[in-house]
């Protein structure tokens, strides 16, 4: 069964355009409007409110880095690239700065509502996908923690099976996940090193 993906009302959302003044600035401008957007626009800097939008339309063609506040493909929010030429150098960078959809230039009447959807529905994927890497990053730590705690409970003579039997019982004894009883050894083993061999 596919999944259908909500389409939610844009009416109320706000939209900075970052393009030099143009016929293109005007229709986008006017489909914003008509969609129930509020718009402000600017060049060559951001907009006042551009970091606080909900879209961010920004001009390939005559664009640098400089005009953004975030590092390469860290916007805050869904960026749609407006493309006039198709020059390679003008393309791979609209692609290191994670355009999340694109409109082609001159914008006529149609394809910014459409483009509105694309970009917010890429933005969610992206951000899923790194909240996704977040915590298998945080599982690959805990299971690191473990292994240091058993190699500390080890240096102390234990075996392999009497560590992990003993990591086991002080998680249980505390009611503890096993990470945080990991984490409570490996605090103890390092404590002595910080202090100067104290306990």
């Amino acid at each position: 069964m596919t999944r259908r993906l909500r389409i939610l009302d844009l009416a109320g959302a706000r939209a900075a355009i970052l393009h030099r003044p143009h016929a293109t600035v005007t229709a986008l401008e006017r489909q914003l409007r008509a969609i129930g957007l509020s718009v402000e626009s600017g060049w060559p800097d951001l907009p006042a409110a551009g970091r606080e939008v909900d879209f961010l339309f920004f001009d390939v063609d005559m664009g640098f880095d400089a005009q953004f506040p975030w590092a390469p493909g860290q916007s805050p929010m869904p960026m749609i690239a407006l493309i006039g030429s198709e020059a390679p150098g003008r393309i791979e960078w609209s692609l290191s700065h994670s355009a999340h959809a694109q409109l082609l230039k001159p914008v006529g009447d149609n394809g910014v509502y459409s483009a509105l959807l694309i970009a917010r529905a890429a933005f969610a994927a992206l951000h899923g996908q790194a909240a996704r890497i977040s915590e298998l990053q945080g599982r690959l730590a805990a299971r690191e923690t473990v292994v240091r705690a058993v190699m500390a409970l080890m240096a102390q003579g234990m075996s392999d099976e009497d560590a992990f039997a003993s990591l086991r019982r002080m998680a249980t004894d505390r009611r503890e996940s096993f990470e945080a009883a990991a984490a409570r050894i490996i605090a103890r083993h390092d404590d002595p090193q910080r202090n100067g061999g104290g306990q």
